[in-house]
């Protein structure tokens, strides 16, 4: 197994050099990145920044809200936020999934939660209009039930644990490392509940008005080419990358290794996104008190051309 310092210098280091030069060709120093800083989602963004150094990428916090401000050229979200954030903004686009994560539910077992069912008359815990309530929704409906059948609390990740120790609520819809600490808290009360019918796509994300920039665009399909190459690295060395994302997260070790195996790093565009998209959109145009859009609408906020052209333009391992 390569030593995790080799792993942050992946064979992305040639497609961030071209990052570094498209844009100084044009007097700029930096292709601007929010990132998630709280989420092991975003290890392949960390890994290709850390390719020569981080030269030509500037990492930030802020996700799509901070894209649409112009405060970032490049954001990372899940996909539920693109969908909720386009009807304000339909220049977004999304250009690539980084991460795979499968959601689950952590529940009391003393509050007599064993399965699904059994949420009905329940509080439960989770960030509302994410991937987190809706990965519950999704759950909830498998089992013959809705949000009106259980009480939602609104509660920040970081709060969750507690929480859910304290009895103050009765199970958790969150991701991780929330999700991994609250089973941690309760021990032996903890009952997991894998969430039914969905997956969050964690993607990256730009604007039509930055793809329509031909330095911008070149500098973004280096970055996926960079991104890209970093997955190959996290994927063929998943025990380097954790120890990575750990000292990224300052969380411990032991932690990440626990969750890992429900994380993938695709770097790729699945060809079920347009269709999870399209079946969240009743539910965030409801939330949003909008009509829904068509399926066709929600298709065209995604962008594959850049993933395409980076594919095609791939840096070679060997490089």
């Amino acid at each position: 197994m390569m030593h995790a310092n080799a792993l942050r210098r992946p064979a992305c280091a040639g497609a961030i050099f071209l990052v570094a030069t498209a844009l100084a060709a044009r007097g700029e120093e930096t292709l601007r990145v929010g990132v998630n800083l709280a989420t092991i989602e975003t290890l392949p963004v960390w890994l290709a920044a850390a390719g020569t150094g981080g030269a030509g990428i500037a990492i930030s916090g802020g996700g799509i809200p901070a894209l649409m401000t112009g405060t970032v050229d490049v954001a990372t979200h899940a996909e539920t936020q693109a969908v909720r954030h386009s009807p304000a903004n339909p220049d977004l686009r999304v250009i690539l999934t980084l991460a795979e994560y499968a959601n689950h539910l952590v529940a009391r077992r003393t509050a007599g939660v064993r399965t699904a069912a059994d949420l009905g008359g329940k509080r439960i815990a989770t960030v509302p209009d994410t991937t987190a309530h809706y990965a519950l929704v999704k759950t909830l409906a498998a089992a013959a039930l809705s949000e009106h059948d259980v009480t939602i609390v609104a509660m920040a990740p970081r709060d969750m644990p507690a929480a859910l120790a304290r009895g103050d609520v009765d199970a958790v819809s969150i991701w991780e490392p929330a999700a991994e600490q609250s089973a941690r808290t309760l021990g032996g009360d903890a009952v997991t509940l894998d969430a039914a019918g969905y997956r969050e796509r964690f993607d990256l994300n730009t604007t039509a008005t930055v793809l329509a920039d031909p330095v911008r665009r070149a500098a973004v399909a280096d970055l996926v080419r960079a991104v890209t190459a970093a997955a190959r690295s996290i994927r063929e060395h998943p025990g380097d990358a954790e120890a990575v994302i750990a000292g990224k997260l300052a969380l411990p070790r032991d932690v990440v290794a626990a969750a890992w195996d429900r994380f993938r790093f695709p770097a790729s565009l699945p060809a079920d996104l347009a269709d999870a998209m399209a079946d969240e959109e009743p539910w965030l145009a409801s939330r949003q008190n909008r009509a829904p859009r068509s399926r066709e609408a929600i298709a065209a906020l995604i962008e594959g051309g850049v993933w395409r052209e980076a594919e095609r333009t791939a840096v070679s391992p060997h490089n």
